[in-house]
């Protein structure tokens, strides 16, 4: 708790001055006014994260936290537990979606065991900081503990704080975990004040019971553990995720050492929700990325109060879309590094 209490006290608002100057020397520059759109909003975003006129946004990394989930033995998921361990040890070796991805702008793909279930081998790969063999199941009980809940954040941030002292300054979310859908659905549903049903998706595959099962599994779970819808850690702690809690950990931290943080899709975004409501004032420094495939997503980036980058279709997870997502945060860096104002170049208008 003393980790999470320190970061969240070293996250200021962004520089508004600083912000000021930088839309006026955009709408200076040789374009007509707004005409490069979310670029510029980008750019400007920037400077008042890094307080520096010229943004260096040239060591990127996608953090994947992977856990596994209770309540898989709900039967939520067609797919096997053991994804989740298989998958987790393809991150290093580069072979997956947010790896081919992450090959565009160069950025590394950094896997943490927050929560897998099952051991990692040492020499894997894979940074060990397994709290858990996964969560509780938490149509019988609470996911976690409540201090549970709250290691992992801070998990998430003290790999923040070692990946910073790398010199990274662009960073990502990302996640590995089955029944993580159902997990982020639940978190939603508490804090959206709806019903699952109208915002439950089939995730990466729904279980024989299908989506009608999966929404009787989340509402019982709600009914059961009563979490508390103004507080963020409370329903992260008894319907959530460890990997769900690491990113928002990821993103708190992100925002305590100044570096922007873009959010992959649906549960990245919940993520964002349950670090926002921890402290309001780390939602300046994220970048959402794309709006998931998931029937919760637009409710989710709604709730979040910011509007993804990107329509894409995709709802794979892992990291994918911030991965995408990363070339265009650089774009907005070169335009506002590079390009001339009419001044510089003698016009006048």
């Amino acid at each position: 708790m003393q980790l999470l209490q320190k970061t969240i006290h070293k996250i200021e608002k962004l520089d508004e001055e600083m912000m000021a100057k930088a839309r006026e020397r955009m709408d200076s520059l040789i374009k007509p006014p707004k005409s490069l759109g979310k670029l510029e909003d980008i750019a400007i975003q920037l400077v008042g994260i890094t307080r520096n006129f010229n943004p260096i946004i040239d060591q990127k990394a996608v953090i994947v936290m992977a856990a596994d989930h209770g309540v898989y033995e709900e039967g939520i998921s067609s797919n096997p537990q053991a994804v989740t361990l298989a998958q987790t040890l393809l991150f290093p070796k580069g072979l997956t979606g947010v790896c081919a991805l992450s090959r565009v702008s160069g950025a590394d793909v950094v896997a943490i065991d927050i929560g897998v279930k099952g051991e990692i081998p040492d020499d894997a790969g894979v940074i060990k900081r397994k709290i858990k063999n996964g969560t509780e199941n938490m149509a019988k009980g609470p996911a976690m503990t409540r201090e549970e809940a709250i290691k992992s954040i801070e998990v998430g941030i003290e790999i923040v704080n070692q990946e910073t002292k790398k010199g990274i300054n662009l960073l990502g979310t990302g996640e590995m975990g089955i029944g993580n859908t159902t997990a982020s659905t639940a978190i939603l549903s508490v804090l959206g004040n709806c019903d699952p049903l109208e915002i439950t998706g089939r995730g990466a595959g729904v279980g024989k019971g299908g989506i009608k099962h999966k929404v009787e599994v989340i509402r019982k779970a709600i009914e059961i553990n009563k979490p508390n819808p103004a507080d963020g850690i409370d329903v992260l702690a008894k319907v959530g995720g460890l990997e769900i809690g690491g990113m928002a950990g990821v993103m708190l931290g992100a925002a305590a050492n100044q570096i922007p943080v873009v959010v992959d899709g649906y549960i990245s975004t919940v993520a964002a929700i349950i670090a926002a409501s921890i402290e309001p004032k780390a939602k300046e420094y994220f970048i959402v990325s794309h709006a998931s495939a998931e029937p919760g997503g637009r409710m989710a980036s709604e709730l979040l109060g910011i509007e993804p980058m990107l329509r894409m279709d995709m709802c794979l997870g892992e990291g994918s879309g911030a991965a995408l997502a990363f070339p265009i945060v650089e774009g907005a860096v070169s335009v506002i590094k590079h390009m001339a104002t009419f001044a510089e170049v003698g016009m006048k208008i």
